[in-house]
């Protein structure tokens, strides 16, 4: 065991080793009936949810001992005993559980390694596709070690969207309303049921842009920082902005942005 401080790089191995392993249990597991709900009864968890994460928290575990992890399903807790108390790692164990619960192929595994507040190395897999999307903090990011950067679309008539809803009912009339109104400025709107998957796909230029409100930090720690790292401008929820979340590229963003509200 060592004291020095993991370097970034060293944090984004450990984030796709966790990812990787992860994806392993859920298609062991593939456990696919609810056994709880949180925030309302459509929001729901497996016990593919469950596995997916004591994996991810035993590889943390070994690899960074002393560290904080944030899951979405079993909250904060520290890794083991060890000197890396200077990192929190910020866990979707299986985004898109809907997705799952109804063996619809879009879900993924993500991971973040957070210093100070701020992301530096992430990782997101595509269980079904076994893409790894990852990036560290001034390092660029991935695809399959690939280097991605984001679209150059800047005609918001050309713009494929892509966009997720709440699972509180008047929240997604909220966010419905203001979809409906963008698709007459846009090529498209598409929801696929994994906020950190639309964010990889904006990072890549599978999409141009993201938006949608109310998700939660281990929905978008990851994917934020690799979609800022292949150049999108990424915005953060907070109260100021209604929760919103949004990545494109800066051309788009300036022409979009009036849009959503």
């Amino acid at each position: 065991m060592t004291d020095a401080p993991l370097s970034d790089r060293r944090l984004r191995e450990i984030c796709l080793e966790a990812c990787r392993s992860a994806a392993e249990t859920i298609d062991a597991t593939n456990s696919f009936t609810p056994v709880s709900t949180k925030s309302t009864d459509t929001d729901i968890v497996t016990a593919t949810d469950l596995a997916a994460e004591a994996t991810i928290r035993d590889v943390i575990s070994a690899a960074a001992p002393g560290s904080n992890v944030l899951g979405e399903e079993e909250g904060r807790a520290q890794a083991g005993v060890g000197p890396h108390g200077d990192v929190e790692w910020v866990v979707d164990p299986l985004d898109g559980t809907v997705n799952f619960a109804y063996r619809i192929p879009v879900t993924a595994v993500s991971v973040a390694a957070v210093r100070n507040g701020s992301p530096v190395a992430g990782a997101v897999v595509d269980v079904a596709r076994g893409e790894m999307f990852s990036a560290e903090r001034d390092g660029g990011a991935w695809l399959d070690g690939v280097p991605i950067s984001v679209g150059r679309c800047t005609e918001p008539a050309q713009a494929l969207t892509v966009t997720g809803y709440a699972y509180d009912a008047d929240r997604r009339r909220v966010h419905g309303r203001m979809i409906a109104d963008l698709l007459g400025h846009v090529r498209d709107v598409r929801a696929f049921g994994s906020a950190a998957l639309h964010l990889c796909w904006v990072a890549c230029g599978r999409a141009d842009l993201y938006v949608e409100r109310d998700i939660r930090p281990w929905d978008h720690c990851a994917g934020s920082l690799i979609a800022g790292e292949a150049g999108a401008v990424v915005e953060l929820p907070c109260a100021e902005n209604d929760r919103i979340v949004m990545a494109s590229n800066a051309a788009l963003r300036v022409r979009l942005r009036p849009l959503v509200s």
